[in-house]
């Protein structure tokens, strides 16, 4: 096992992230902190564990700010079977969502403003989906490109994600694509895309699979 102390400035919007890294062969564990300012200060603390082929299996965060607080806990079983279950606490900023399962369509989760939705049980419309990807985060976009070994050879891969939004914690179906572009020092390129939106980016990355620059989104200090 390898393991790796990481942190990103972050541009926009504005923040920084800290994470603590534990890489195996076959297997990624994460822990790590985030701040950001948008609708409001807030601090967001996850933990991360994936199974064998760096498959998720869980995703705990939590986000809070001036007196708010919420809680996401996303899971994989080995089945493939994604659940979730949220809390919320305190007054919610303008125009910050309750957290939990969207609809396949995108569409924010049912329940009253600023208490969570009624996520937990089954969320059948991420069945296929191997990865979590956390919003703002430039973490996650590590377990595809270690897969995939996107580092080591040429190729593309599409993906169905479970993209979790900050710092409201919705959890939203994503089609993505990674594809491997050329080697770079230290490291590899690979495009990343979003196949719901069209936003691209040009991810470099280094030796151990984590991301160094992810233009607009975090670069790595140190």
């Amino acid at each position: 096992m390898r393991q790796r102390a990481i942190a990103w400035h972050k541009e926009d919007p504005a923040g920084a992230e800290y994470a603590e890294v534990t890489l195996g062969a076959e297997v990624l564990f994460a822990s790590g902190v985030a701040i950001g300012g948008e609708p409001g200060a807030y601090r967001l603390d996850y933990s991360l564990e994936t199974g064998p082929g760096f498959v998720t299996t869980r995703l705990q965060v939590t986000a809070r700010g001036q007196g708010w607080r919420r809680t996401l806990d996303l899971r994989r079983d080995p089945a493939g079977a994604w659940t979730a279950a949220t809390t919320a606490d305190g007054e919610a900023p303008d125009g910050l969502a309750p957290p939990g399962a969207a609809s396949a369509g995108g569409a924010e989760p049912a329940g009253p403003a600023g208490l969570p939705a009624p996520a937990a049980g089954r969320i059948s419309w991420l069945d296929g989906a191997l990865d979590c990807d956390l919003g703002l985060s430039p973490l996650t976009n590590s377990m595809p490109a270690l897969r995939h070994r996107l580092l080591e050879e040429d190729g593309s891969a599409d993906l169905l994600m479970a993209w979790v939004s900050v710092p409201d914690l919705g959890v939203r179906a994503s089609r993505q694509r990674y594809t491997a572009l050329r080697d770079r020092p230290g490291g590899r390129l690979i495009r990343f895309e979003s196949l719901d939106s069209g936003f691209t980016a040009e991810l470099a990355f280094d030796a151990d699979g984590l991301v160094v620059d992810y233009p607009g989104i975090g670069r790595q200090l140190g």
